[in-house]
């Protein structure tokens, strides 16, 4: 089990507890206190069960959205496609550019990302962006040698 979901647990734990704590008669201000936590908190747990039907509405809901198009082991094995080059991959020259990443897991996987996207996955790969070397069109490489 993950570090997240302990933490999600313990915190429904908690929203339940002050739930129970409440049928029993107990104050906003004393749950609050039990529990370590504001009373603005017990106010908002107790408003969402009311509406909700009770002890129910207080459980752990997956935040909305849309979920991640590819797997972890896809995202996982994405650095391993980038490893052989951008020339092993079709393209002219060996640099990766983000549009370019974004057409090999288009590729590989037939998942289409934004090029401005592809930063995101390629951080969480471990991957950090390609800066080019910028030097003066003029550069004379002897004279900065002597």
């Amino acid at each position: 089990m993950s570090t997240t979901e302990v933490g999600q647990e313990a915190r429904e734990w908690r929203r339940m507890r002050a739930w129970e704590l409440k049928q029993q008669g107990w104050t906003r201000k004393d749950i609050a206190a039990a529990l370590g936590v504001t009373e603005g908190a017990v106010s908002q747990w107790m408003k969402r069960a009311r509406a909700g039907g009770g002890a129910e509405a207080l459980r752990h809901s997956s935040p909305p959205g849309r979920g991640a198009r590819l797997t972890a082991g896809q995202r996982a094995r994405i650095p391993e496609l980038l490893a052989r080059g951008a020339e092993a991959s079709g393209f002219r020259g060996d640099v990766w550019t983000a549009g370019r990443v974004a057409e090999v897991i288009w590729r590989e996987y037939r998942v289409r990302y934004h090029r401005d996207h592809v930063g995101k996955l390629l951080r969480e790969a471990g991957w950090s962006p390609q800066r080019p070397i910028t030097r003066a069109s003029r550069r004379d490489e002897r004279v900065i040698e002597t």
